[in-house]
Order: C-alpha cells, then structure tokens, then sequence
C-alpha cells in the first residue's frame, strides 16, 4: 500500500503572524528579527521583502540596505510558539501521525486517515483550511509517497500551495530540479557534483550507480535513491526523533575508569547505529553521568559538522569525560545522546577519504550485528 505523506510548511510563519496581528503591516516588506542599525540578523520575513532579495539569518543590517524601506519588527517567540501549538492542535485532528519538524513545520502520515477524511488531497485541502479558519494564516502542503518528496513538493509552490507529488511522477518532477534540492545537499557537495558536471537532481539519475560508486563511496547509494525520489524513513511521533541516546545503570557503583570507557564506547556504537538507522545525524553530543550519591550532570558539544560516525561521538563524548576528572568518583549511571539531529551531510562522506573509510567500516559492523547480534562485534577503547 502507498503511504499517503503529507508536509504541512507554514508561510513565512513569524512575518505572516505579524502581519495577522497588524493589518497597517498586510501588503509591506515585513522583516522580524534585529533592528536596521545593530549587529543582529533576520529571522524571518515576509514575501514582499524576499523580492528585494532579503532572507532569514542575513545580518539586519545588510537587509535594510537590500529594503531600507522595511519594516523591521522584534520577534515574539513566546506568541509565535503559541500559534504552532495551535497548529499542530489542528494537525493532530486529522492523524495520530504527527512529527513536528520545527516550530512551522510538520509531517503527517495520513495513510490509516483517508477511509475517515477521504483521501489526501481531500485531507490536505480541509488541513489548509482548518487552519486559515482557526489561526488566520496561509499553509504551503506537500502529498508524496515519502517524507523527503513532501517535503520537496510543500516548497514547490509556496506560498499557500498544494502540490501532488505521486509514485508514477516523482522521477519526471525531480529530474529538473538542482542538485541542492536534494535533503543532505550542502553548498560544498553543491559545488562538488558542479564540477563533476551533474547539476539537476536528473543527471545523478540517470548516472550508472557504479560510477556514482567510484566517486562517491558508500554514499552513492543514498544520494541516487533520494534522486529517485525513494525515502523509508517513518513518520516519528515522540521525543525520539529529535534526539537518540543510550543509558546505562552499572549494577554495582563504579570507580573503574576502564570499565567506564567500555560503557561509553558500547552506547556510542549503538546510537551511531540508531542514527544511520534513521538516516540522521546529530550536531549535538550529550554525555550524562550520575554519581553514586545521585548527583547527576549532563554536558553537551556542539559539533563544527553533524556526525553519524560512532568514533566520533565517542571521541566527543570522551572529551567531555575526560573533562570530569572522574578519578577515585564512583559512577552509578553513565549515558550518551545525539540530539539537534539533521539530515546527514551527504559531503562529509563524498569527499573525505578518512571518513569514507570510517564510514565503510561502520556498513560493515552494522551487517554483521544485524547477522550475529549486537554484541558480537566489538571496538577497543582508546580514550586516555
């Protein structure tokens, strides 16, 4: 059976309440962030200031010299926080299945609503509504097979668009596009398939896999499949899709640093594992320790890169241990987590032969644990 994806992007949310909430403001380059002449940047902006060329997180400064005829307006996220619960509130009317992608932004699998609400377009049309009705704002909605293909389709025809993206056109409606329209396809990879002259979503298409092979490592194979449109990724509904961790209470306190490192490294192979699994990757390492008198600490690193790579968050995760100097302490609990997770960046494993070989590796350990179980494999620790 056809899943039935839906991605529901509010239009230029922040500006667009502002606008709402000011009728002098409806028809103006509305620009919400910090002010014209102070070191800041935008965080928002309405259509009638994207046509100057401003957008979101330009310094304010050089928005006001692109629309020195804007009106620059403080955000409010405690208001417009309020209005996404009330959004998602509507959401939730039509689907159990609603994962919340950021503050204007979400994804719903509406495959078991259809016998209820008819089918998705129905759905996505009453959603449209429903929400101009209740909140007095304009959505953009995207219906695909797949998450990333709605996602794609809801930025197609913004704003207050409805694009249908089915199985039988997704190749034909993805081949024109750029290359950078592709989820995990940063500036650099941009311009690293420019200059290996694949320039629409078509040309890695239409691509022998082999040669995508030779050039782009184990990564190929993903970045061909979401070119084809092809994306397994589920809809998720809890807290787990925006962070993946690992805990582990030791059954006798312990002051053995050794043993400590062991744990560390056990956690981050699995929620590296987790991570490939969801085919994400985390900005952030958290690492949690309890002591045996119940203190308990959490530190976090954000990353110069997001990561999926299990030597990586151990790396991190063990600075940060190293950093307690937990000598002599005895530890009741120890747990590490990926969180503020993002698509991959595809060019963190095209183009670096280290992680290309990391990455190789990590394929291969997660077949044999999902051959021979997940303990049978395991690192050495190397943490000093």
């Amino acid at each position: 059976m056809t899943r039935a994806i839906l991605h529901v992007d509010m239009d230029a949310f922040y500006a667009s309440v502002e606008q709402r909430d000011n009728p002098d403001l409806l028809g103006k380059p509305v620009i919400v962030g910090a002010g014209p002449h102070v070191r800041g940047v935008v965080a928002a902006c309405s259509y009638e200031a994207r046509k100057f060329g401003v957008h979101s997180a330009m310094p304010s400064r050089t928005a006001y010299k692109l629309c020195p005829q804007g009106v620059f307006v403080r955000p409010d996220m405690k208001k417009y926080g309020q209005v996404s619960k009330q959004i998602m509130v509507i959401l939730g009317t039509f689907t159990p299945f609603v994962q919340p992608v950021s503050v204007d932004e979400a994804v719903l699998d509406v495959t078991g609503s259809t016998k209820i609400f008819g089918d998705a377009l129905t759905i996505a049309k009453r959603i449209k509504a429903e929400i101009h009705a209740q909140a007095g704002l304009t959505a953009s909605v995207g219906i695909a097979p797949n998450k990333f293909v709605a996602k794609l389709a809801s930025d197609l025809n913004k704003p207050d668009g409805l694009t249908v993206i089915t199985e039988g056109n997704k190749v034909e409606i993805l081949a024109p596009l750029p290359v950078s329209r592709i989820w995990g396809v940063g500036k650099v990879t941009e311009e690293r398939l420019h200059e290996l002259g694949l320039r629409t979503i078509g040309d890695i298409q239409r691509m022998p896999i082999e040669e995508l092979r030779q050039r782009f490592g184990n990564t190929a194979d993903h970045l061909q499949a979401l070119a084809l449109g092809e994306d397994d990724r589920e809809v998720e509904t809890d807290e787990e899709s925006k962070s993946i961790s690992s805990e582990h209470t030791f059954d006798v306190d312990t002051a053995d640093l050794d043993q400590i490192k062991k744990c560390l490294l056990e956690q981050c192979e699995e929620v590296g594992l987790r991570l490939r699994q969801e085919k994400a990757a985390a900005r952030t390492v958290q690492l949690k320790l309890r002591y045996a008198d119940f203190t308990t600490l959490t530190r976090r690193r954000t990353l110069p890169r997001p990561t999926q790579d299990e030597m990586m968050l151990y790396d991190i995760a063990g600075q940060l241990l190293v950093a307690e100097r937990i000598d002599g302490k005895r530890v009741r609990l120890i747990g590490v987590g990926g969180s503020n997770l993002v698509a991959p960046e595809i060019q963190s494993d095209l183009f670096n032969r280290a992680d290309e070989k990391r990455t190789r590796l990590a394929k291969a350990l997660d077949e044999l644990r999902g051959k021979l179980g997940p303990g049978a494999i395991k690192r050495g620790s190397s943490l000093r």
